[in-house]
């Protein structure tokens, strides 16, 4: 399988490129970027053709398969470019700038029964395994996830300042980091549609015209979700200030750091299992298994229409509470 990566200076790319040179019978074709140099320094050692136009480089690599990053305010140009070229392709989150694009993207792909996967990784995850493996089919009742990232200079350390504008990245880190768990919480109350019933966002950190700090609530039926994430802790990359807390009527599951599960029963009883229970360690099997998907000709784990649901949630949610204007006088 001959496959290919747009937009690669894009922060996630190391955890689908570094796997997809090691699974047998993949070929990575070619790499494209704006930033010719930030590609090559991504690829390494590695050995593929560099493009600074990904159409450029699909007419030139003919690949099976693309995985698309690349900024927020460009995914939806590319989305439409595959589509309409009938190429398959995973592309990383939100898929778009804003509702109406993703929107438009979704249908585009349902249209024409596009393979469009995107990488909602917790899918995966052991943490929901877990949960589904102990409560079976019951429904969660309360759910609360607390991710709360370092600060805004690790996106410019990326060479990726462009998530830190609102005309480039559509939202800060209600949609950036908080999109794994609206779409978690859809997956867990299912069959149930999740309502935003409050949400609050704050630039007092950084200062920007994204959101640094977000609070959204959401229900569905009788389930209750609190969404937090933000930018301001002052950790190593992927550190987190975290902690899971999901209920369900027969267990307590607590996730205090990204590797621990605790459970505890009914009875009072305790058990602790070593898991991750951040999204980092999970790209590389959504990689494996979307490609698997693709050659057994079945469809992805989540694919446009997730994303749009989703997005329809944090949409509502920035709609209750705008994002905030820049604040001059603010840290930079």
């Amino acid at each position: 399988m001959r496959i290919a990566f747009i937009g690669v200076s894009h922060w996630h790319t190391p955890f689908f490129l570094e796997p997809a040179f090691d699974i047998p019978g993949v070929q990575v074709v070619g790499v494209s970027d704006p930033d010719a140099d930030a590609a090559r320094r991504m690829l390494g050692s590695r050995s593929a053709l560099v493009f600074t136009d990904y159409r450029d480089m699909c007419d030139a690599t003919h690949p099976d398969f693309v995985f698309a990053l690349g900024r927020h305010c460009d995914m939806a140009a590319t989305a439409r470019f595959l589509i309409a070229r009938g190429i398959p392709f995973a592309m990383e989150k939100p898929c778009g700038l804003d509702i109406a694009e993703v929107r438009e993207v979704a249908r585009l792909a349902a249209e024409s029964n596009a393979f469009a996967a995107v990488p909602f990784v917790f899918r995966q995850g052991r943490m929901l395994e877990t949960i589904r493996e102990l409560s079976g089919d019951a429904r969660p009742l309360y759910l609360t996830f607390k991710f709360v990232a370092g600060g805004v200079d690790r996106y410019r350390d990326a060479g990726c300042a462009w998530m830190l504008d609102r005309a480039t990245s559509g939202g800060g880190c209600t949609l950036n980091l908080g999109v794994h768990f609206f779409d978690l919480f859809r997956v867990m109350a299912a069959p149930d549609v999740p309502e935003v019933v409050a949400a609050t966002m704050s630039n007092n950190m950084a200062g920007l015209d994204t959101e640094d700090h977000g609070v959204v609530v959401l229900r569905a039926r009788r389930a209750t979700c609190v969404i937090e994430t933000g930018y301001f802790f002052p950790a190593p990359v992927d550190t987190f200030d975290m902690r899971f807390s999901i209920r369900t009527p027969t267990h307590h599951f607590i996730a205090p750091d990204r590797d621990t599960l605790q459970i505890v029963d009914n009875a009072r009883q305790m058990q602790v299992r070593r898991m991750p229970t951040t999204n980092v360690p999970y790209y590389a099997d959504f990689l494996r298994d979307t490609l698997k998907r693709l050659a057994a000709g079945t469809r992805p784990i989540a694919d446009l229409s997730d994303m749009a649901a989703a997005m329809e949630l944090i949409d509502t949610a920035y709609k209750m509470s705008p994002l905030p204007a820049q604040a001059s006088g603010k840290p930079q």
